[in-house]
Parts: C-alpha cells; sequence; structure tokens
C-alpha cells in the first residue's frame, strides 16, 4: 500500500507547489511595489530616498529573486494551460523541469545584468 503522501514525491507535485508559492510571493511583492511608488507622490525627497535603498545590492539580489518567481509563475501556468487544454500529457515532467532551468537563467541573466 502506498503512503498518502507518496505524491509528494513525484517532480509534477513539486512543480505545482513552486507556481502556488511563486504566485504568493509576487502577491506579497505587490503591496510592498505600491507602497513605495506611492511615496513619490509625497515629494522627491523621500522617494529619492527609497531609490537610494533600491541600489544597493542586496536590493538587486532580491530583485533577481523576484525575477525568478515571476519567471517561474509564468512558466508553470503555460504549463498548467497546455496540460489542461490538449491531450498532451507525456512530456509533463521534461516541460516543468525546462520551465524552472528557463525561469532560472531568466533571473541569472537580469543578476548579470544589474549587478
Amino acid at each position: 500500500m502506498r503512503s498518502p503522501r507518496a505524491y509528494r514525491r513525484n517532480a509534477l507535485w513539486v512543480a505545482a507547489m513552486v507556481h502556488r508559492l511563486s504566485g504568493i510571493g509576487l502577491a506579497v511583492f505587490l503591496p510592498i511595489h505600491f507602497l513605495t511608488l506611492g511615496l513619490s507622490l509625497r515629494g522627491a525627497a523621500e522617494f529619492d530616498a527609497v531609490l537610494r535603498f533600491a541600489d544597493s545590492p542586496a536590493v538587486k539580489l532580491a530583485e533577481g529573486g523576484l525575477v525568478f518567481l515571476l519567471a517561474v509563475h509564468f512558466l508553470g501556468g503555460l504549463r498548467i494551460l497546455l496540460v489542461e487544454n490538449f491531450d498532451w500529457r507525456v512530456n509533463q515532467l521534461r516541460l516543468a523541469t525546462a520551465a524552472g532551468g528557463a525561469a532560472a537563467m531568466v533571473a541569472f541573466a537580469f543578476l548579470i545584468r544589474v549587478l
């Protein structure tokens, strides 16, 4: 008899979980982003302080993580659209692995550009 949690060792389950977690990460980021943009309405001095903070290496690294989350979420969503709308299930694991690799390459390219 299989363990009730044996499915969690499946790579496609991990891909689905990464897709959900990346969505949560993006949802947490958006209010912070809007708050930061709202500071520009208070005046140039406050917004300039935020921009100086955003120019630090730690924030640049966090932005790279954000780009990774965005790429993972986008590519995971495309994978789900393919699975749900087409009768194509043989290469799902390869597609999920390729999506993760592509997201990592996009984030790495972003980090090289900004650092």
